[in-house]
């Protein structure tokens, strides 16, 4: 509960709901790196031995940690947070799922780094806090700070997600609003959150000038009743929940030897896609790169940042970055039928020439393809493909996926994984959800609904596909005929358009 107890103002009463955000996998991370121009070491680790060891600080409930850990089975997974309930429940689900390879931890992380259970962790190779930093007291941020800057290895990468400045200067109003008026309305935290949403639709139905002349506050109360309760509780509720701008950030980071390199949102490092040509002409002006970030987030309506961190960037020619870029494997994620062409982005509609992506997204949709092997299709004319473009719009549209093992057989122990989460996860009612599933072909999940991470789990343990009305029966089995039968036809309709995708990421044989 807020303003009491053990939890110093933050939510403690309710857990946070488990989620997969693929924008902190290391391979996201990795090729974010690549497209600043600095080598990350993740290519050549896979190369090597394939071991490194993957921190999560303030973990949750642990389902993106250990679908790194069920994904990469070689590496050492540690996960972090200081909520008790959080741990217990992920050490039950990981020991369900057999992961032996990841570690859940209670701790202070305002104090966890000066103490022997941190001077006993190895060197990181990668960090990533999601969620975490905008939410948290300056305490609690320094020890952060502290233990980055003792753990992480030379070379290492650091993702921190947080809710940015100026972005979300016109929400600040509604924050307040819901966290004030939910603190007097008693109760726990869900129930208040619920009750500052209420007001704060009140309000706006009221003409309330700081809410329905604020951009961001008008588009969001109408979806406030929509989200999950434990998201309301954890976003809105947290005493020291705080927007922040990116060079306060990055100077916090510098203690730690972090050199900021990029986001894992990987079109966010395109200027031409951010913004328009007359402040794509100001942010030229300059060299420093803080001063670009501001201009970005000045110009677009960017309100939840993905940084990434180096500790020591090492920076490579044009030429040495392609030619990693190049020896990416990508698999889709999207049918190729049902592929977008045309994205909205900050400055305007971007579109993916047809001359270049069709004959691509028609080769991707028979197996996955190294990136070099993409640019030498016969279709495509010599020299009219951009490496860095390619990569980034296929997978930083989320319609491709990165393959970390090309060659990696599917995985019974990570099949095993995948059908404890959609037992554990996946009911009637939340079949929409998303989540996803682990795969050691990608060293990553594989972002899905609810409906699919049940689906691919049943396939994968039967060994093939039964009747979609098997499946219906299953799943909907409390809910009456006509349920069953609608459910039925979601299901036929997800095996269709997703089996083969599945295959290609190493989900099902």
């Amino acid at each position: 509960m807020t303003g009491a107890g053990w939890g110093g103002g933050y939510v403690t009463d309710i857990g946070y709901m488990p989620g997969y955000y693929g924008l902190q996998s290391p391979e996201m991370m990795s090729v974010a790196c690549l497209l600043a121009g600095v080598d990350s070491d993740l290519s050549a680790a896979r190369a090597g031995d394939d071991r490194m060891h993957y921190m999560e600080l303030g973990c949750g409930t642990g389902l993106g940690a250990m679908i790194v850990a069920a994904s990469n089975p070689g590496w050492q997974v540690t996960a972090i947070d200081f909520n008790p309930a959080h741990v217990a429940e992920a050490r039950r689900f990981a020991a369900e799922a057999r992961l032996p390879n990841i570690a859940f931890i209670e701790a202070d992380l305002s104090t966890f780094a000066d103490t022997a259970a941190a001077a006993a962790l190895a060197e990181v190779d990668i960090a990533t806090l999601h969620g975490v930093w905008s939410w948290v007291p300056a305490p609690v941020q320094a020890g952060i700070v502290r233990l980055l800057g003792a753990k992480m290895r030379p070379g290492g990468m650091v993702h921190v997600s947080y809710n940015a400045l100026p972005g979300w200067q016109s929400g600040l109003g509604l924050q307040r609003v819901i966290r004030e008026a939910g603190m007097r309305a008693g109760g726990r935290s869900d129930r208040q959150a619920h009750a500052g949403r209420e007001l704060a639709v009140e309000l706006l139905a009221t003409g309330a000038t700081h809410l329905k002349d604020a951009a961001l506050a008008a588009a969001l109360i109408p979806k406030l009743a929509d989200m999950p309760s434990e998201y309301l509780a954890h976003e809105y509720m947290n005493d020291a929940w705080a927007p922040c701008y990116h060079a306060d950030v990055a100077d916090a980071m510098a203690s730690a030897k972090l050199d900021w390199v990029a986001s894992s949102q990987l079109l966010d490092n395109f200027p031409d896609l951010m913004l328009t040509p007359e402040q794509r002409a100001i942010h030229d002006r300059y060299d420093d790169p803080r001063m670009r970030e501001l201009i970005k987030d000045v110009s677009a309506p960017r309100t939840l940042r993905h940084d990434v961190f180096v500790r020591g960037a090492r920076r490579l020619t044009g030429e040495a970055r392609d030619a990693v870029l190049g020896g990416l494997t990508l698999t889709l994620a999207t049918a190729p039928e049902d592929f977008i062409y045309e994205l909205t982005m900050p400055a305007g509609q971007a579109s993916m020439n047809d001359g270049l992506y069709r004959p691509v997204v028609r080769a991707l949709g028979t197996r996955p393809h190294r990136v070099d092997e993409l640019l030498a299709l016969p279709e495509i004319e010599a020299g009219r493909a951009n490496v860095p473009e390619l990569v980034a719009m296929l997978a930083g549209s989320g319609q491709a996926l990165l393959v970390a093992r090309p060659d990696a057989p599917v995985s019974a122990a990570v099949q095993h994984f995948n059908a404890v989460a959609a037992r554990r996860l996946v009911r009637h009612d939340n079949v929409g959800r998303g989540t996803a599933a682990a795969s050691a072909r990608l060293g990553a999940g594989m972002s899905c609904l609810g409906l699919e991470l049940y689906l691919l789990s049943r396939i994968a343990l039967a060994g093939g596909m039964l009747d979609p009305s098997v499946y219906a029966a299953e799943l909907g089995s409390q809910i009456d005929e006509a349920g069953r039968e609608r459910l039925r036809d979601a299901v036929a309709r997800c095996i269709s358009s997703h089996a083969g995708l599945w295959r290609m990421a190493g989900l099902i044989a």
